[in-house]
């Protein structure tokens, strides 16, 4: 296979004007150019993309680190950062950190290692000083999902507290007033700003949320599914059920039908995020709409942005984002 030097010697120029050639600098002759341009063609070089970056100092890499890809939500955010990436011409390198904050460091640390300067990071357990240490060393550093003051212009983030909120209010305006929540046992922070949009929003309608009707399980269907049993177990009466995610609505309209239970007749439910499978599902399943590609797209921008001209100084914005009532068939007005 042809290297840099076997372009050197065949079109008689010195590998650095090769170099440049490929680098796309513009000091270099037409002719020259032109006549290098030739050879590679002829040797079928290929540039090392790696060397190609150390050598020209472009920084061409974007990566990525979430907690998990094979999770839907998490493809759907990978899917936006791809989507910039190819707008941009930039590589796109994807890490998981399985939910462990050590793998998440070491994850940032291998995408250093391959010359990334702009990184999407979606951190779940790492505390906020260390992402302002990582922010303060990376130019290009931009967290999705999360919001730290510190570095506010560097994060893009959904206001959770907000879209419960409006959810529940939405619930109230259909004169429900017998609520129950399921809600995720992982305790990140988006479980916890949900719940809280959730009881600001029945305790300004003078409805008490009781601990009773709050039933945590995994962030999936099985959980879902779980945790309508065990309030139904309870004999906790509810009309209006609202759910961490769309995953978890879908398995407790599964354990409602499954207790002859009809959806929304009997009970209205509500999901979060807007994944496929709440079009697919019967039902189909209300939801608030999470803009995550629409966000991880904005992120991979932003870390391109800050990567090639850091700021002197902390730009005094923030990138925040709201989710959006999606009407479907799960809801229906209360008796």
């Amino acid at each position: 296979m042809a290297n840099i030097k076997d372009v050197a010697r065949v079109a008689g120029v010195s590998i650095a004007t090769v170099s440049r050639v490929i680098n796309g600098n513009h000091k270099v002759g037409d002719a020259c150019r032109a006549r290098v341009q030739k050879v590679i063609k002829e040797l079928g070089y290929r540039p090392n993309s790696n060397a190609q970056a150390l050598v020209s100092k472009t920084k061409s890499t974007i990566g990525l680190v979430t907690p998990k890809l094979a999770m839907t939500f998490f493809g759907t955010l990978a899917a936006g950062v791809e989507k910039t990436a190819r707008e941009q011409s930039y590589k796109l390198l994807m890490a998981n950190s399985m939910y462990e904050t050590q793998s998440e460091l070491d994850a940032i640390n291998s995408l250093r290692d391959h010359n990334c300067q702009a990184i999407v990071l979606h951190s779940e357990y790492s505390d906020e000083k260390t992402l302002i240490k990582l922010a303060e060393e990376i130019p290009g550093l931009v967290l999705v999902n999360r919001y730290i003051p510190a570095i506010a212009h560097r994060c893009v983030w959904l206001d959770n507290i907000a879209g419960a909120a409006y959810a529940t209010q939405m619930l109230l305006e259909k004169n429900h007033r017998d609520f129950a929540v399921i809600t995720s046992i992982y305790q990140n922070r988006d479980p916890g700003a949900r719940l809280q949009g959730i009881r600001q929003t029945l305790s300004a309608a003078q409805i008490t949320l009781k601990d009773e009707a709050i039933e945590e399980s995994t962030a999936n269907i099985e959980g879902g599914m779980q945790a309508v049993e065990a309030l139904l177990a309870r004999k906790v009466h509810f009309t209006a059920l609202l759910a961490y995610n769309d995953l978890m609505a879908v398995g407790a309209i599964h354990a409602l039908f499954a207790a002859g239970l009809r959806v929304p007749e009997d009970v209205s439910v509500v999901g979060f995020d807007d994944l496929i499978v709440a079009r697919a599902c019967r039902p189909q399943l209300t939801t608030m709409h999470y803009p995550v590609e629409e966000m991880a797209s904005y992120a991979a921008r932003l870390a391109i942005e800050l990567s090639s001209n850091p700021p002197a100084e902390p730009a005094h914005r923030t990138h925040l984002f709201l989710s959006q009532l999606v009407e479907r068939d799960s809801v229906a007005t209360a008796k």
